[in-house]
């Protein structure tokens, strides 16, 4: 193993849902497990089974990743328990992850006040959990929770709860630093000394961002031994979050010369899932953040702007592109063709670099996120706007109008129900169709109407599912006036689920335009062709 190899660990799934106002569904979990694995990260912790319904439902369908290990996370046994009857290490092994993650005490306080037992039997049950883990054929991997303030309390406890579980079988020690508040010299310092007991190539470190030092924290701990490091992306965590990998990965690779599961070519989307999370989550990204915020190679002012024109290097760090980002000159924004053409690529569509399309493709681009579309977040409708621009995508139906009814009411039974319907006018298989259908909210209405005219002419769409649904507020100063922008989220179990966009001033027609190309996405992905003459006028 080369020393220069460090692995990196993604808590996002678990710890970062721990961060207030964030509400993983398991199509969100999903969906940022795979984004993390098309990165390279090393290990996807999936969260905590038997926790909540949210990661039960998670394991019980998990994405399938090709290079990210994942990791299903828990305590060590409870006291009074052996391990082979625990109830919590039953509902971790029966995840069947390639990778368990066990929590355990390792500052004595806590083991006197919060466990009430005797040191000994925490180690015993540190070992125990291992051993179970590991004789299951799993990898273990040991979170020391508090290990700083416990090695400060107590130093010999805390070592023996580290030693203890390397003893018994854990591939990966990770030291935490719980609350944030362990700063980088003294990180660095204790690290070096548990490295001499435990291995570097099996020592991790988990650090919390109290005090704005986790990610100092954990460069220091990787520059004396350890090589796992456990974050979230964009910092998420509870509190003030946890180190943030955004940042982390980009500097052990570009600055510090460290090797990871991320490849140079893999950093180039570090951006794109940087937005792509925080478009799950309905929120707007950090402008300032490091490596992937807008404004993280902006530059204003004559004198800034003419240095970078000349070399950039005087005013950026690193090369924007390296991180997927994009230099950008307010008053004339120039950057934006090579991500165009990488973005071609990943879809499969060859153009040349000199294409009079692309530029007007991406000037299209600029226009439709100025309106309020995120394409990072809705790769399908960006596959659509590109193909549409080459005229590559076939006119399967046209919508000549629609039309919603939502009534409020009550029931003959003295209940307050809701009652939406739907009906659509459409051209399809050369002919004009109408249908009525009712649903439970308005787009599931539409959805049902568009479908009743359309199964029967393509029954390709007989299993798309619509998986998730949100909604985000573009412009809240504008009260009910506001833009929205719709995400949809779909599925059809042939292959890996798919998001779609739509913005407008009005929910169900921004609903419409996400509703419709993920059904013509669906279509050209199945290679359907057009049932019946053209549609009028097409």
């Amino acid at each position: 193993m080369s020393d220069r190899r460090v692995y990196i660990y993604d808590s996002t799934l678990r710890d970062g849902a721990q961060t207030q106002g964030v509400d993983f569904t398991p199509a969100d979990k999903g969906a940022i497990a795979r984004e993390l694995d098309a990165l390279g990260v090393d290990y996807v912790e999936g969260g905590w089974p038997g926790a909540n319904p949210t990661d039960d439902a998670f394991f019980r369908a998990p994405p399938k990743l090709k290079h990210s290990t994942l990791t299903a996370f828990g305590m060590t046994r409870r006291t009074g328990r052996s391990a082979a009857n625990d109830p919590g290490l039953a509902a971790l092994l029966a995840a069947e992850t390639r990778a368990v993650c066990l929590v355990g005490k390792t500052w004595d306080f806590h083991v006197d006040v919060a466990l009430g037992i005797g040191h000994d039997e925490n180690i015993a049950m540190i070992q125990d959990s291992v051993a179970r883990v590991v004789g299951e054929g799993r990898e273990a991997i040991f979170d020391a929770e508090h290990f700083f303030d416990g090695y400060r309390e107590n130093k010999t406890y805390a070592l023996n709860c580290a030693r203890a579980a390397f003893a018994a079988g854990a591939r990966w020690v990770v030291l935490c630093d719980t609350n944030g508040g362990t700063l980088p010299d003294e990180i660095e310092r204790v690290v070096g000394v548990v490295a001499r007991d435990i291995p570097g190539a099996n020592l991790g470190i988990h650090c919390h961002d109290d005090t704005g030092n986790a990610i100092a924290n954990s460069l220091a701990a990787v520059r004396a031994g350890a090589r796992q490091v456990q974050g979230s992306l964009n910092g998420l965590g509870e509190r003030c979050g946890n180190a943030n990998l955004t940042s982390i990965i980009p500097t052990l690779m570009l600055k510090m010369d460290f090797a990871t599961g991320v490849t140079m070519e893999t950093l180039g989307r570090l951006t794109h899932v940087s937005r792509v999370l925080d478009e799950r989550l309905n929120r707007a990204p950090a402008r300032g953040a490091p490596y992937v915020g807008e404004s993280a190679f902006a530059h204003k002012g004559g004198l800034h702007v003419s240095a970078v024109e000349k070399d950039p290097r005087s005013y950026e760090h690193v090369r924007p592109e390296l991180v997927g980002n994009r230099r950008h000159i307010v008053v004339s924004d120039q950057a934006g063709r090579a991500n165009i053409l990488a973005r071609f690529r990943e879809i499969g569509l060859e153009v040349e670099a000199g294409d009079p399309q692309v530029a007007t493709l991406l000037e299209t681009v600029k226009a439709r996120e100025f309106d309020g579309y995120a394409y990072d977040g809705a790769e399908a409708s960006f596959e659509l706007l590109a193909r549409r621009a080459l005229d590559k995508v076939p006119e399967y139906f046209r919508l000549n109008s629609f039309r919603v009814i939502d009534e409020r009411r009550w029931n003959a039974q003295g209940q307050l129900v809701m009652l939406s319907e739907a009906t659509v006018k459409l051209e399809a298989a050369g002919r004009e169709h109408m249908a009525v259908a009712e649903g439970n909210g308005p787009v599931n209405a539409l959805d049902s109407a568009l479908r009743r005219v359309l199964l029967p002419i393509y029954p390709t769409l007989a299993d798309l599912k619509l998986v998730d649904y949100k909604v985000r507020i573009l412009n809240s100063g504008d009260g009910t006036r506001a833009m929205t922008r719709v995400m949809i989220e779909s599925a059809d179990g042939k292959g890996e689920p798919w998001d779609t966009v739509g913005v407008s001033t009005n929910i169900i027609d921004a609903s419409y335009d996400a509703l419709f190309d993920s059904i013509v996405y669906k279509l050209l992905r199945d290679g359907v062709e057009v049932q019946g003459p053209p549609a009028r006028g097409s």
